[in-house]
């Protein structure tokens, strides 16, 4: 049990907490309120949209990324990154990589600002499996008074919402043995902003929200191959931090960083997708080359493996991470929508996508509208969005760009449409996010904004 052991010791002083400026209809952080991936708007959405239907605006972004964009109020941000790795055949030179944070307005979407830092070198060479996400995968997330962004081995930063920076905390230095890259996306508790910087020095991490002074620090080498992003979580009374990692779920105390609880859980050497919690705290997780998946219930001490457990499954899905409504999970595996019942992971429909849906008017997406392979328990392609749901649909973008839209609730699978977004090649590996009737989906090149509005 060494991998799971934590460097225990760390003083924590009691942070104050700042009352949150953000609005209900705010998508704040990856995938969202808690990283749940739905959105409690009650506005309409568009199930069918073209170049001159529902899209409200286009712009070309700075660079690539494949990080997700964030929504605070009138202002989208979103991360990219310049200068190096653009191309595989020719990459550059990586004293020239810059990460940026770009603020755009959501109304027309003209870029308000953009705040670069430059890469703390030597990074991942652009090669292997570098090119398939690259040097901005990690989605900000914002309290309404700051954004925070994490750049892997180029640190931590915080900038007010005018963009000037407020302080910048180096996490680790070290990248990937793998040569996979790094992308866990931060999140925010009781005034700290937390860390997964597995890759830079396979530790979780608390840096105070205010001044990025490091408050915890727990290491464990457990943590290794770790590319999902925490989720919070409120059972027996208390708040738990859990993670996803190889072989084991983790609970840890979010104001500390130690281990609270662990559960034996899918039994691969990597972790790619992220948890997900209800509102009672149980935590769901389907992952797995081979097929696995788990629901736990937060709370306890020690190995609960035997005692808080709730079911064991054989779903499989790669590096999306599902997504849970009204009692259902719903995931995207090899160009099939998986629908489960949270309740006891009984099955309750299957549905291969299909781009021959695309909109009346539309050019005929690229065949299986991105990488098909089989369903529940098949591996397929490696596809890297995540579904999402606002207004009762499901919205699911391929990379090859083709957004699937299915309704959501029912007893059978319903695809309700199959978006092309664009005829240029561009690759989508970002989740969309969803704020107040305005579905917002990035690209390796740009942003687009889809919106019954007028």
């Amino acid at each position: 049990m060494s991998d799971r052991k934590l460097i225990y010791g760390v003083s924590f002083s009691l942070l104050v907490v700042s009352a949150l400026n953000l609005d209900a209809s705010d998508w704040p952080r990856f995938r969202g309120p808690n990283g749940s991936g739905v959105s409690t708007d009650t506005n309409p959405l568009p199930a069918t949209w073209s170049d001159e239907e529902h899209m409200q605006w286009k712009i070309e972004l700075p660079g690539p990324g494949t990080s997700s964009p964030i929504v605070v109020g009138d202002r989208i941000y979103i991360t990219c990154w310049s200068g190096y790795g653009i191309s595989q055949e020719d990459p550059g030179d990586q004293s020239n990589l810059q990460r940026h944070l770009i603020c755009i307005d959501r109304n027309d979407g003209s870029i308000i600002w953009d705040k670069s830092v430059a890469a703390s070198l030597p990074e991942d060479q652009y090669r292997g499996m570098i090119p398939e996400h690259g040097y901005a995968s990690h989605t900000p997330i914002s309290d309404g008074e700051r954004i925070y962004v994490f750049y892997g081995k180029s640190g931590a930063l915080a900038y007010d919402l005018e963009g000037n920076e407020l302080w910048h905390t180096p996490v680790g230095d070290g990248l990937d043995p793998q040569g996979w890259g790094s992308s866990s996306s931060p999140v925010l508790h009781g005034g700290l902003v937390i860390l997964t910087a597995s890759a830079e020095s396979n530790a979780l991490v608390g840096l105070n929200a205010e001044t990025g002074e490091e408050v915890w620090r727990q290491e464990a080498g457990g943590i290794g191959s770790t590319w999902g992003t925490p989720v919070i979580a409120e059972a027996e009374g208390r708040t738990d931090l859990v993670i996803g990692v190889p072989n084991e779920i983790w609970g840890l105390n979010p104001e500390t960083g130690k281990l609270r609880w662990y559960c034996t859980a899918i039994g691969d050497r990597s972790y790619c997708s992220s948890v997900i919690a209800d509102d009672v705290g149980t935590i769901y997780g389907i992952e797995g080359r081979g097929g696995g998946s788990i629901a736990v219930r937060a709370g306890g001490s020690g190995d609960v493996t035997e005692s808080h457990v709730v079911w064991t499954g054989r779903d499989n899905n790669r590096i999306g991470t599902p997504v849970l409504y009204e009692g259902r999970i719903y995931f995207v595996s090899g160009g099939v929508v998986n629908c489960i019942d949270a309740a006891t992971d009984e099955e309750v429909y299957q549905g291969r996508l299909q781009a021959g849906a695309a909109t009346e008017g539309q050019t005929p997406p690229a065949e299986g509208g991105g990488r098909q392979g089989g369903g529940r328990g098949f591996g397929g392609g490696q596809e890297y969005s995540s579904p999402v749901i606002g207004d009762g649909k499901l919205y699911w973008v391929s990379r090859a760009g083709i957004c699937h839209v299915a309704a959501v609730g029912g007893e059978e699978f319903e695809q309700l449409a199959a978006n092309r977004m664009t005829s240029e090649t561009e690759d989508f590996s970002s989740s969309p996010a969803i704020s107040d009737g305005q579905i917002f989906i990035r690209s390796s090149k740009h942003l687009y904004c889809i919106s019954e509005r007028e």
